[in-house]
């Protein structure tokens, strides 16, 4: 492992043309598979979550499972609805529906009780997920229909509208995005490099990498299904690593490249970078996967697919930057070695000196440093009461598991979504008890569900129809029954949660519960996000804990230091507490809902801290490691403690802010987003990264390590000074250093 980036470096650099056509070769396989094997999309069964999936385990058994839905109003445009007009509306909207293959059944149209909207509820075939890529046929008719009929409005919605609504604005968003991030990295790019070919090396790589991850993980796909999540982390993830790692390589080159001054060709270059930034290039992406894998301990298929999505689109990062990377690198530096003389003659004929090599830290980061460096306790101290400072808010973390009243009213099923729970309030939240029983038992469980429909008649927090006798459905076998209960508030909504906990609580344990050997479970919206809530509670401490540890574990294995492996655990803490602590103040309040254009839930999706964490200590131990190892090298090489963390940090002071400037903007982009759950994403992500890249590894950081001295690398030995290996000539090739 410690010779290995050498070696493929030093096969990639002789072997440059095989090297290049390789990789691309490799990236176009990876893509030809993925569309010929297709991507194995999750099903409705793997979503199920505590007691709401067991619920609907139970119905799907029992033929019974919840249908996707759509909801067609007929509305006058202007005054009262003529009923006549809109009856005809509604039967044309009924023969229209009933010709589709993707309709299973159209009811009776409904009026609402100001008798201003008539109502044709749509059921459609497959399963529920299938909704949102099935209803595009139902929304043509209606357009077709509200063509036809000028004076009334005919409008649809129903969960596979909104569904298709949510993909079609994230799609549009991560264009967004992209246009936003792109030009940003390629400007940061060439501010590093000062030249349009090497800033086009990290980005032609990580766009290579997100290429060939994307198929590799549909072939993923087949053996653990993809949940729709993971395609979008890739391009997230797989742009701000892509180009750090490639950043990385390249700095260490040039660095190799101004130290040589000509002596060395571009082979030897390649080797010597590799034996220092390729080591830890691996170190790195080892760790982000080791820390990302963590999130499969959560037991969720979302969770799953995008451990799935980082994993492969940093392991593909690696690989390019080991070995497509060095073959680029010695093409470009042949044509700069041809180049040189003319460059040269030229500046000479205008008089102009060799240009000098830039300092490694500037003005800027020399400031950032100098607390650091002349008080480090002092700047550990107000440093850590900082981040500790924007860790409080934290502690007052509410989860909410976002459903459709959450998502963005820019959505046009949205809007008529409003409209149709205005109208028809006993739409808002359905729940669905479901029984499974004995046959011989099935009448009782009827007679049982019919009373706990009464009750719930009765209760104020359910909708109120006490003229109708509540319906059963059973199976063709008599074991699995189900009745539906309607409630006349959103899902988020604590009426809505609290019908639930009174449901369960109560009604049920007062009526079928009673009934020996039957079992009862409940879901519906408000179910399942309560249930997927809970689930994602339950797991975060085995997630966080194993976290922990593996960070713990890497950086003992990266360094041979006991202390530095539990300081890396405790600055990832503190860099992840203080993100959470900003996303609480930011998100769940509504002080800043017209700065970053959200409205709040007052609470915070649930999916977002355990992989906020999870994300936030891999890329962390991203900075950790290189930072780290220029500390360990400068040791290595005979400097004191002291000077060692002062010429580590310094040297990758610059090429760390820069890649953290990537990061940022790549996440930072999200925040422009409609969806809330990604902007808190992007905005998490991009905080983290600031903090970590300016406070942490600038002050913290070195502050603990001058303090710390030698104790920081116990129980490793310190080491005799390191000869760097000796310098070959332009045309040979090092021996093995690192």
């Amino acid at each position: 492992m410690r010779h290995l980036p050498v070696r493929m470096a030093r096969w990639s650099a002789r072997h440059a043309g095989r090297a290049i056509a390789g990789w691309f070769a490799f990236v176009v396989l990876c893509l030809v598979a993925g569309i010929a094997l297709g991507t194995n999309e999750a099903t409705t069964k793997d979503f199920w979550v505590g007691e709401a999936g067991s619920a609907e385990a139970t119905a799907t058994e029992g033929g019974l499972e919840r249908s996707p839905t759509e909801r067609i109003m007929i509305r006058a445009r202007s005054g009262k609805l003529d009923m006549a007009a809109a009856g005809a509306a509604a039967q044309d909207v009924t023969e229209r529906m009933r010709e589709l293959p993707e309709v299973e059944s159209v009811a009776a149209p409904v009026r609402s009780k100001d008798g201003e909207v008539l109502l044709v509820s749509v059921v459609l075939n497959g399963p529920e997920l299938k909704g949102k890529k099935n209803v595009v046929p139902l929304l043509e008719q209606t357009a077709a229909v509200g063509a036809d009929h000028p004076d009334l409005v005919v409008e649809e919605t129903g969960s596979p509208a909104i569904s298709k609504g949510v993909n079609d604005q994230r799609d549009e968003d991560l264009a967004l995005s992209e246009r936003i991030s792109l030009p940003v990295t390629v400007i940061t790019l060439l501010i590093v490099f000062g030249s349009v070919i090497m800033a086009g090396v990290p980005l032609l790589l990580a766009l290579s990498s997100i290429a060939a991850a994307i198929g590799l993980s549909m072939v993923a796909s087949h053996l653990m299904p993809d949940a729709g999540v993971g395609t979008n982390l890739i391009l997230l993830i797989g742009l701000a690593v892509g180009v750090d790692y490639t950043l990385f390589y390249l700095k260490r080159e040039r660095e190799e490249r101004a130290r040589a001054g000509g002596r060395l060709g571009p082979e030897a270059l390649v080797e010597l970078a590799a034996a220092t930034a390729g080591r830890a290039i691996v170190i790195s992406g080892l760790a982000v996967m080791v820390s990302t894998a963590t999130l499969y301990l959560a037991t969720d298929v979302i969770f799953s697919s995008l451990a799935t999505g980082t994993i492969l689109v940093v392991a593909v990062a690696v690989a390019s930057s080991l070995t497509v990377l060095p073959a680029l690198l010695v093409v470009i530096g042949r044509r700069a070695d041809r180049l040189a003389p003319r460059r040269a003659a030229r500046r000479a004929g205008r008089g102009k000196p060799a240009r000098a090599g830039k300092p490694e830290t500037g003005r800027v980061f020399g400031a950032l440093l100098r607390p650091a460096r002349t008080r480090p306790a002092l700047t550990l101290c107000l440093s850590v009461l900082v981040m500790l400072g924007l860790t409080v808010p934290a502690l007052g973390l509410k989860l909410i598991d976002p459903g459709k009243d959450t998502f963005s009213r820019d959505i046009p099923a949205m809007r008529v979504y409003d409209r149709l729970t205005g109208s028809f309030p006993e739409l808002f939240v359905t729940h669905e008890v479901v029984t499974r029983s004995t046959p011989e038992q099935a009448a009782q469980v009827k007679r049982a569900l019919e009373d706990l429909g009464r009750r719930a008649q009765a209760d104020p927090l359910f909708a109120q129809a006490p003229k109708e006798e509540p319906t059963v459905r059973t199976s063709a076998d008599g074991r699995i029954s189900v009745l539906e209960l309607s409630v006349p508030h959103p899902a988020p909504s604590a009426e809505a949660i609290e019908s639930l906990t009174r449901l369960r609580q109560d009604h049920i344990p007062a009526t079928v519960g009673r009934l020996p050997g039957v079992e009862t479970a409940v879901s519906g919206d408000v179910a399942r996000g309560r249930d997927y809530v809970s689930h994602e509670s339950d797991k975060l401490p085995l997630v966080l804990g194993f976290l922990l540890l593996m960070t713990f574990l890497m950086t003992v294995w990266a360094f041979r230091s006991v202390v530095l492996g539990a300081i890396g655990v405790v600055l990832n803490l503190l860099s992840a507490g203080a993100s959470l602590g900003l996303l609480v103040l930011v998100f769940q309040g509504t002080w800043a809902e017209g700065l970053l254009a959200f409205d709040s839930l007052g609470a915070i999706a649930s999916r977002v801290p355990l992989f906020l964490v999870v994300i936030l200590f891999g890329l962390s131990m991203d900075y950790q490691v290189f930072v780290v190892s220029r500390i360990q090298e400068a040791r290595q090489n005979g400097m004191s403690a002291r000077e060692a963390v002062l010429e580590g940090v310094n040297r990758s002071a610059k090429v760390v802010t820069s890649a953290a400037i990537v990061m940022v903007t790549v996440f930072g982009a999200f925040v422009a987003l409609h969806l809330t759950e990604m902007k808190q994403m992007g905005f998490c992500l991009a905080v983290a990264v600031l903090l970590d890249a300016v406070v942490i590894r600038l002050m913290v950081l070195p502050s603990v390590l001058l303090l710390l001295g030698e104790r920081a690398w116990w129980p490793a030995r310190r080491p005799g000074r390191t000869v760097r290996a000796q310098e070959p000539a332009a045309a040979g090739s090092p021996a093995d250093v690192g």
